[in-house]
């Protein structure tokens, strides 16, 4: 089939790389967000996916809207059998739903209908959920509503990060896409609609959902913290200073480790070798911190460079 691939970030590649070498498929453009500005020397950089399109010649449009009249006019002239869409990052409007003649196919990163919305994965860690998946569905007006065509599982380790789980998702959900495709081209495979039950959704992240809240059972500090590893990073506030937090260790209160008893939330213990943070419960041992403008460095580095001692609170 000619397809027509619309993704953006590092987790879409895969998927964008499985189509290009399959013998069955051609991809015939490329739809990635616009370049965007990003790290420290503030370069206007291609998305990952534009990258890869450009090393293959595949034509790449960058529109700020799909609403733009001209994305229509291009997807007119691609003339797609099926447009494909990983982590794009924008919805497509109802009025290019029905161009290509397969519709839009979406590899999204949980079982549906379990974690709809932005951040699957993320919302699958912070909620303790021991599986997670990807699922391959068509594209409807709703958000992450349509009928599935495919579905696959993976565990999620007490100590995976949400860039373990999407990195390991976005290999698995490559050959996922394309055997769905595959099966579409056959006139093999039809979706079945989601179930009612067991909807729950997952928003986009905001800078202020990955604060970390000291207050909060240890069990739950972990997963929040590891929900926001990588991005957007989870953090706490140390005076007027932002410190973005690695994952953490839970430890129990008689830890023989822990120079005191009895942390209050927020409140660090130091040791030559360790910080550890209290929480609602019991405590957790600091894993990396990176300070504003600084690389990320272990905690008792950090804790020894800023002189930081038993008491201290973090907000």
């Amino acid at each position: 089939m000619h397809i027509v691939f619309a993704g953006t970030p590092e987790v879409a590649v895969p998927s964008l790389r499985a189509l290009i070498d399959s013998p069955d498929h051609e991809v015939v453009g490329v739809i990635t967000r616009p370049d965007a500005v990003s790290g420290r020397g503030r370069k206007v950089m291609r998305s990952p996916v534009g990258l890869l399109a450009d090393e293959h010649g595949i034509e790449v449009i960058t529109p700020r809207r799909l609403r733009d009249p001209e994305v229509t006019d291009v997807l007119r002239r691609w003339n797609p059998d099926c447009a494909a869409v990983v982590a794009y990052g924008g919805l497509v409007p109802p009025e290019l739903l029905e161009l290509p003649t397969h519709g839009w196919i979406n590899l999204h990163f949980s079982v549906l209908p379990a974690w709809r919305g932005a951040a699957p994965v993320q919302a699958a860690i912070a909620a303790g959920d021991e599986v997670t998946g990807a699922s391959t569905f068509r594209l409807e007006e709703g958000l992450d509503t349509g009928p599935v065509y495919g579905v696959l599982t993976e565990t999620i380790a007490p100590t995976d990060t949400s860039g373990d789980v999407l990195a390991r998702l976005a290999e698995a959900g490559a050959g996922l896409l394309v055997r769905t495709l595959d099966g579409i081209a056959a006139a093999e495979l039809s979706p079945v609609p989601q179930p009612a039950d067991g909807v729950s959704h997952a928003a986009k992240i905001t800078v202020e959902d990955a604060r970390v809240r000291w207050e909060l059972p240890a069990h739950i500090v972990d997963r929040l913290i590891r929900a926001h590893t990588p991005a957007p990073g989870a953090w706490t506030a140390l005076d007027d200073a932002r410190i973005k937090l690695g994952p953490v260790v839970p430890v129990s209160a008689d830890d023989p480790a822990l120079p005191v008893a009895g942390l209050a939330p927020g409140a660090l213990a130091v040791t030559k070798k360790a910080v550890f943070v209290g929480t609602g419960t019991t405590p957790v041992r600091l894993g990396t911190t990176q300070p504003p403008g600084k690389k990320p460095m272990p905690a008792a580095d950090w804790a020894r460079g800023a002189r930081i001692s038993d008491g201290t609170v973090l907000q």
